[in-house]
């Protein structure tokens, strides 16, 4: 099989493109080589490494400040400007521990808290934006510290009635209502059922 293989090198040779004996000598001989399996995918997609040129050439100049709620929509932690406005003015985020208003300016390095839904997202500030940019692109502008969601509590679709089954009666209102847990055993004002008869 070697000669084989040393007859294939002086074919290629032979033809002038050298590209089999090449490519074995420039993995070893070329420091600048970088094994594929070692490199980290997001780094290497063009469509993300793109994303991040963009952002950095629309994003803040050195000295210049961002608002707060403009960050935390850029980076999607929030659906929109006005909820992350909102948010702050509700003491549901917080910078470094602190309340704060929705026209603080948001610094690198800084640790943003934002209650949402049950849950407190938790993450450090890498870099500063303006415009809101791809989730992959978002996720390279701060360090996520935050715990892991709360699980959703499976809970079966009560009381679904059929389409055109009019107004629920008193009785199927009270078994939707024990269905749902609302109620324990009945109407705690109501003495219940006479006993014995």
């Amino acid at each position: 099989m070697a000669v084989e293989r040393e007859d294939d090198d002086k074919a290629s040779d032979a033809d002038g493109t050298g590209t089999k004996a090449d490519a074995s000598e420039s993995k070893t001989a070329d420091p600048k080589a970088v094994d594929p399996k070692a490199v980290d995918p997001k780094a290497v997609d063009p469509k993300i490494a793109a994303a991040v040129a963009a952002a950095e050439a629309a994003g803040v100049q050195s000295g210049e400040a961002v608002r707060l709620d403009s960050w935390i929509w850029s980076v999607r932690l929030v659906k929109t400007r006005s909820a992350g406005a909102t948010a702050c003015r509700g003491g549901h985020v917080r910078v470094n521990g602190e309340r704060v208003k929705p026209a603080y300016s948001v610094r690198v390095g800084d640790e943003v808290r934002v209650r949402q839904e049950g849950w407190e997202r938790v993450v450090i500030v890498k870099r500063l934006i303006r415009k809101r940019v791809g989730a992959p692109v978002a996720a390279q502008c701060y360090v996520d510290n935050s715990p892991p969601p709360p699980p959703r509590a499976a809970v079966a679709p009560a009381g679904i009635r059929d389409r055109g089954a009019g107004r629920p009666t008193k009785r199927d209102r009270r078994e939707l209502e024990r269905l749902r847990g609302l109620t324990g055993s009945g109407n705690p004002g109501h003495p219940g059922p006479p006993e014995g008869g």
